[in-house]
């Protein structure tokens, strides 16, 4: 009779409690040093176990409002300070980023449940977008323009802007929240942050370093406040009108809440809201690369990234094939402590993301859909309170509501089509514009899909999958995703306020368009 298989065995709280600690205090961090009292605790779980490491002081509302005021006061005078100078507390900042790179690495995958690998990816976002940021403060460019009027000079300026309020969510704690801080500091704003009520304790480290880095550049303390607490801290954020940039990750639920009420005291926002992405596979792809574009995009995360790949569009003539591919790929695919270097798959963040998976899965099994792999939970003797659970491939019959909806957490639902034009269509079905792919050995087929009228997500892709931006490029979607920016490219600009400038060097005073007034 053969071996009983031994119980998984997962890292117990207590290890993870002291772990966190010891990654905290090497990044500057006292836990002791935030008590929490017994009403207004901000409890700091994990995922890996379902048990909680620390309780942590909510910010209150007075506490908020003054960080808000001393970031407005920081802004008056760090708006005048010369940008390659704010860069230097930004070059510090990924310098500090770099030497605790472990460290933020551990917290991560404690707080937010990441495999090892992603999680040091996640940190080095950080580092990538510090260096990219450093090189920006020395080319916040303007532009001149051909003025219509002799002895005129015509240009654009660019200034800082005013306070930035970060909202972050937990599946990226740290890198969302870098993309806009680093860039937003050498733009000459300051930035208050809230991140997501789930990842407090990266927040801890994060803004502790930052608070290192001002201390050692001589920058002040005020260019950077945390806000540690529930949704009425984001609030105060929504609402207050020192506050000129809400920067804003999350559900669409929340965006439709955030936009409305910056828009009503005139504010900026920045929104970065769900993604429902999609591939396109054609009968000339690749089909080794093509699956192994699959199941990261799929799978990576446990599903619980915004560009996660949760609708494949495969030509009919190859969809048996490939699914059959995917579907073994999936079950090669090993699930456990994200610490072990041979995980692939992690925890969701929470049981009730399991719930939601599998009430997404039945309803899709409603709607004729045929699940060919995935959806039961694991592990659940080792870790009760956690949520580890298999991917998901559903075979659907079309695009029903259950596939347009987004559920955070690692579903794909796979889809047949005949022509290009119809697996366009079925791309852009959704409300989501976030991120999409194609698979294609064929350059028309490409040129297509890039095309003004092939995808409308603000990242398309050829022969790669839907996650894993760089960050040179800039970083966003379209529709119910929120139009944001962040990131590379000219995401700066969102940053700052555009001047228009007229100069007379002249003794005339000619009017534009040839108007005669005295």
């Amino acid at each position: 009779m053969p071996a009983a298989t031994p119980a998984p065995q997962l890292p117990g709280t207590a290890d993870l409690r002291a772990r966190a600690a010891a990654a905290l205090g090497r990044c500057g961090v006292d836990l002791d040093a935030y008590p929490a009292p017994a009403d207004g605790a901000v409890p700091a779980r994990t995922p890996l176990t379902g048990g909680v490491l620390a309780r942590l002081a909510a910010t209150t509302p007075a506490q908020a409002d003054a960080a808000i005021a001393e970031a407005h006061r920081t802004f008056q005078d760090w708006r005048t300070v010369p940008a390659p100078r704010r860069g230097a507390l930004v070059k510090r900042l990924g310098e500090l980023l770099a030497a605790h790179r472990e460290d933020l690495a551990d917290l991560v995958t404690i707080e937010a449940g990441k495999i090892r690998s992603e999680a040091l990816g996640e940190v080095q976002e950080m580092i990538d977008i510090c260096d990219f940021a450093v090189g920006l403060s020395r080319q916040l460019y303007g532009r001149t323009i051909a003025g219509e009027r002799p002895g005129h000079r015509l240009s654009e300026s660019w200034h800082p802007l005013g306070v930035v309020g970060v909202v972050s969510a937990f599946n990226f704690p740290v890198a969302v929240w870098s993309w806009n801080t680093a860039v937003a500091l050498v733009c000459g704003d300051t930035v208050v942050w809230k991140p997501s009520e789930l990842t407090p304790l990266t927040a801890l480290a994060c803004d502790g370093l930052l608070a290192r880095a001002a201390a050692e550049v001589a920058a002040p303390a005020g260019v950077h406040r945390l806000l540690l607490g529930a949704r009425e801290c984001g609030r105060q954020l929504v609402d207050d009108p020192r506050v000129a940039l809400v920067s804003a990750t999350g559900s669409v639920a929340m965006g439709r809440q955030v936009a409305p009420r910056v828009a009503a005291r005139f504010g900026r926002c920045l929104l970065e809201l769900g993604g429902n992405n999609a591939a396109v596979v054609t009968p000339s792809a690749d089909l080794d690369l093509t699956v192994r574009g699959i199941v990261f995009s799929a799978a990576g995360t446990a599903g619980q990234r915004c560009t996660t790949l949760r609708r494949l569009i495969v030509h009919e003539d190859i969809a048996d094939r490939l699914l059959e591919r995917v579907v073994h790929a999936y079950g090669q695919l090993p699930l456990g402590d994200p610490f072990d270097p041979a995980t692939l798959v992690g925890p969701l963040v929470s049981p009730a993301a399991h719930t939601a998976m599998s009430e997404a899965l039945a309803a899709a099994q409603r709607a004729g859909g045929k699940l060919l792999t995935g959806g039961e939970r694991c592990l659940a003797d080792a870790a009760p309170d956690a949520a580890y659970v298999r991917p998901a491939v559903v075979r659907m019959p079309e695009q029903t509501d259950i596939v347009r909806t987004e559920t955070f957490a690692p579903i794909l639902y796979a889809l047949t089509y005949r022509t290009l034009d119809e697996a366009v269509a079925l791309n852009n079905d959704v409300p989501q514009g976030l991120s999409s792919s194609i698979f294609t050995g064929d350059l028309r087929e490409a040129e297509r899909f890039l095309a003004a009228d092939g995808s409308d997500c603000g990242i398309t892709n050829v022969n790669i999958g839907t996650s894993g931006a760089e960050i040179g490029g800039a970083f966003g979607g379209e529709k119910e995703t929120g139009g944001g920016r962040e990131s590379g490219s000219d995401a700066w600009r969102a940053y700052m306020r555009r001047a228009t400038n007229t100069v007379n060097y002249s003794a005339d005073l000619p009017l534009a368009q040839g108007v005669n007034f005295l």
